[in-house]
């Protein structure tokens, strides 16, 4: 387990901030990577790509049906490409071209969704991405990753540079806790074990996983099991099924509607594999609405206080 104490004072980068330094890193390495961007340059941290590799950046403006038709065609020539835009609007503006040009075409687009979830904040609503996970997982050939923190994200990308075929990253704006250190392990498809137990499963996704961890500081009395899971899909079942076999209950956590998301993935997999008692914390049908991060995760039941009583009421 991290020192969560030392590292959720650290407060210093967002997830989108280890996207933009990591997809320069990776350039370097990889004269095929390029980057197309639906007008948001700065917003979804490319602009350090735009002037490090003018000649591989391509602005399309407001237009992300084309951000991501113009992306698989430089893919299907051979390019290893990332459209990046808010998840509102990628894939949630350009779902069917995402399906058909993109994943029907296997072709090797990584689609990086940034201003996910109720992390959004002062946005409000309509720039709150909380489907996103569901409208990805759902097609065939895609890859679905949303890192915990900013280390997590530099991660991510570099191995999603490696990685052939679709792909959808999930990040969000805030500057958020450090969960995980330099060292820390990363493979696509492979959840993490951040803290061990036996009384109870806990597994989440995305920066939320901070809440999750203040949580489990304030239950001494239990013996929690928290599972980092930045790869939704394809699912890590092996870690995922010792555990809930350990534990007998699980409560899943993430920043995005209940309805399709993790934990949807996970009731899939325990449905066939090991029926077990969950509950979930998430958005339960409703849309966000501006505020703070901290006063929107307390509106509607995501901080760590309600993540404590949903652990005690299973």
């Amino acid at each position: 387990m991290t020192n969560t104490t030392t590292q959720q004072n650290c407060h210093n980068f967002s997830t989108r901030d280890g996207f933009g330094e990591a997809i320069v890193q990776a350039a370097k390495q990889d004269p095929n990577i390029v980057v197309v961007t639906a007008d948001l340059t700065e917003s979804t941290r490319v602009e350090e790509f735009a002037k490090t590799y003018p000649e591989r950046f391509f602005q399309v403006g407001v237009a992300e049906q084309n951000l991501a038709g113009i992306g698989a065609g430089l893919a299907l020539k051979g390019k290893t490409v990332f459209i990046t835009s808010f998840g509102v609007f990628s894939p949630g503006r350009n779902w069917d071209q995402i399906r058909i040009s993109i994943c029907y075409s296997n072709a090797n687009v990584k689609i990086v969704g940034s201003h996910a979830g109720i992390a959004t904040g002062q946005d409000g609503a309509t720039h709150q991405a909380l489907e996103d996970i569901a409208l990805t997982r759902v097609l065939p050939n895609m890859t679905v990753v949303s890192p915990c923190d900013y280390l997590e994200a530099k991660k991510a990308t570099r191995a999603l540079a490696r990685h052939k075929g679709p792909a959808y990253l999930r990040l969000s704006r805030p500057k958020t806790p450090l969960l995980t250190k330099d060292e820390t392990k990363f493979e696509l498809g492979k959840a993490y074990i951040l803290q061990e137990g036996t009384d109870v499963t806990v597994a989440g996704c995305g920066p939320i996983l901070a809440e999750v961890l203040t949580a489990a500081e304030q239950l001494t009395e239990l013996s929690i099991e928290i599972i980092n899971c930045p790869t939704i899909k394809p699912l890590d079942q092996a870690t995922l099924l010792t555990s809930v076999k350990k534990t007998g209950k699980v409560v899943v956590v993430e920043d995005h509607q209940v309805a399709g998301g993790l934990g949807s993935a996970i009731a899939e997999l325990l449905a066939q594999e090991f029926p077990a008692k969950m509950s979930f914390i998430g958005m339960r049908d409703t849309f966000g609405e501006s505020g703070s991060y901290e006063d929107l995760l307390k509106k509607y039941k995501m901080n760590s206080e309600a993540i404590q009583k949903a652990i005690l009421a299973i």
